[in-house]
């Protein structure tokens, strides 16, 4: 068994990638950076829906790119795209995600926010 994982982190590393522990296993963990962004047309808006922008993801032993599409709104929430982020040398993605927070975009938090719907105040 020992001898499976460690072939296996040999082979991991070979190909650019860092293994992780098994506790977080859905994450992404590369040493080659993702290319710059690519320029997307993003359509007109569609109400209940956000632009969730494209991105690049890790698949086996290079990046691809994934377009951008219409996600349903979710009241309250704003949504965070996926990014890279370099650490120490390695690549890690930040899946997309849904956060708690500025309702209304005027960059004050609900929590502390006196009128966290009304995007019009000054």
């Amino acid at each position: 068994m020992m001898k499976k994982l460690l072939l296996a982190a040999m082979v991991a590393t070979a190909l650019g990638t860092v293994p992780i522990s098994s506790a977080v296993a859905a994450d992404i963990v590369v040493r080659v950076a993702p290319p710059p962004l690519r320029a997307e047309r993003v359509p007109p808006p569609r109400r209940g829906y956000v632009w969730a922008p494209g991105y690049w993801n890790w698949r086996g032993r290079n990046h691809v790119w994934v377009n951008g599409n219409f996600v349903r709104d979710r009241p309250g929430y704003r949504y965070a795209g996926p990014k890279w982020v370099e650490r120490d040398g390695r690549w890690f993605m930040e899946r997309g995600r849904w956060a708690r927070g500025d309702r209304d975009g005027d960059g004050v938090p609900n929590r502390v926010d006196r009128a966290p719907n009304n995007p019009r105040r000054y």
